[in-house]
């Protein structure tokens, strides 16, 4: 439609400068005209950052649109009084009306336009004639009937995707649910088989152990030592649910350093961008499992707020090993946000993902900073502390 508007009127205007450019009034017919397509093209820009009105009566359009509309209404008016022949501008003005104002004062100022182009046709021809108020009449019911079918097309659809998003997000959050569920179930479950079971059969074993204590001795040791078997056992299943419930990348082995990286590699992709750097310091001795652990999770997480909600190109994983911590920066470029509403956020608000941060943290008895702001992007900032090397101690 802009298009053809710009097209319709340089028409106009061609024909106009052909037949009438020696009148009198032809430098205001050629200066409305440029001064027509000016407005349009900036009411054009103006359309392109501002959604179109919906249909419902109870709607009510911006005033900058609305003084948009106004001043190309009037200029076109102005114009097609100077010289009819520009009435057929007006019908990408039908689609800009229908699309800017709401239904009842669309269909007014569409019937306006209509009968001024019917006023234009008239005043053009010799004689009165019934094609002339036909015609424009069915080009403005029709240009109105397809806009109307393709709003009520486009507005079923917005439902219908509305309505997808929903039953995704309903079947993710079942899926979610029982996946917990089950694991709940497969860890009771191996729990019972394996701990609780070695647990029962020490507290059997020990008993027995203290009613022979005295009348025979040595059956009594043999039963704590079949005890002691019983736990080394329990000891190793306990060690492999820990094994088995640490993240993946650090199960395959390189520790922290290579578990970030594997994670930077995975992440990177067209729009994202993720560089590690690793900076050793003074410490040489390995971090703690959990630690590590906890880590590679706020780094997880990070990374998965960075990709959802930053809109950044690029991100650095930082982790600075120093005497008596350990400290991981996740720094991006995206458009940022106000960091005080997140650091201050209150139980039950926002997602969980800045919560369970924390959260781990403090089971490590560290910190977790985030500083951001509007335009600047993030760094989020957690603090382990560890134990100093042997010989050593902290700053």
């Amino acid at each position: 439609m802009h298009v053809v508007f710009y097209v319709l009127l340089a028409t106009c205007l061609t024909r106009y400068v052909q037949r009438h450019a020696a009148e009198p009034r032809a430098p205001w017919v050629i200066g409305l005209a440029a001064v027509l397509a000016a407005l349009y093209a900036a009411g054009t820009a103006l359309t392109r950052r501002t959604p179109p009105v919906p249909s419902d009566a109870g709607t009510r359009p911006s005033a900058s649109r609305l003084i948009r509309l106004g001043a190309v209404v009037a200029t076109w008016t102005v114009l097609v009084l100077c010289a009819p022949s520009f009435a057929w501008v007006a019908v990408p003005l039908f689609y800009t009306a229908l699309r800017a104002l709401p239904r009842g004062a669309a269909y007014v100022l569409v019937t306006f336009l209509t009968l001024l182009v019917v006023f234009a046709q008239l005043a053009l021809a010799p004689r009165f004639s019934l094609d002339l108020v036909i015609g424009p009449s069915a080009v403005a019911a029709l240009a109105t009937a397809v806009f109307e079918h393709t709003r009520r097309q486009a507005a079923r659809q917005r439902a219908l995707i509305d309505d997808l998003l929903g039953t995704r997000r309903e079947l993710a959050a079942t899926e979610r649910r029982e996946g917990v569920l089950a694991e709940r179930q497969r860890l009771s479950m191996e729990i019972h088989d394996t701990l609780a079971q070695g647990l029962s059969s020490q507290q059997m074993l020990l008993q027995a152990a203290l009613r022979t204590w005295e009348t025979d001795p040595a059956k009594a040791r043999t039963h704590v030592r079949t005890a002691t078997s019983v736990t080394e056992h329990n000891l190793a299943e306990a060690r492999r649910f820990v094994h088995d419930l640490a993240p993946a990348d650090l199960a395959r082995g390189g520790g922290l350093d290579a578990a970030l990286r594997t994670l930077a590699a995975r992440e990177s992709g067209s729009t994202l961008t993720v560089r590690v750097h690793i900076d050793g310091g003074g410490r040489t001795s390995p971090l703690p499992d959990r630690a590590q652990s906890a880590l590679l999770r706020i780094a997880q997480g990070a990374l998965a707020n960075v990709r959802e909600h930053s809109g950044a190109t690029a991100t650095a994983l930082t982790l600075t090993r120093l005497d008596d911590q350990v400290v991981l920066d996740v720094a991006d470029n995206g458009h940022g946000f106000d960091a005080a509403a997140v650091t201050g956020e209150p139980p039950g608000e926002r997602g969980h993902g800045i919560r369970a941060m924390r959260a781990r943290m403090q089971q490590l008895g560290g910190t977790l900073a985030i500083e951001s702001a509007p335009g600047e992007g993030a760094v989020l900032t957690a603090v382990v502390p560890v134990a100093p090397p042997t010989g050593e101690t902290p700053r």
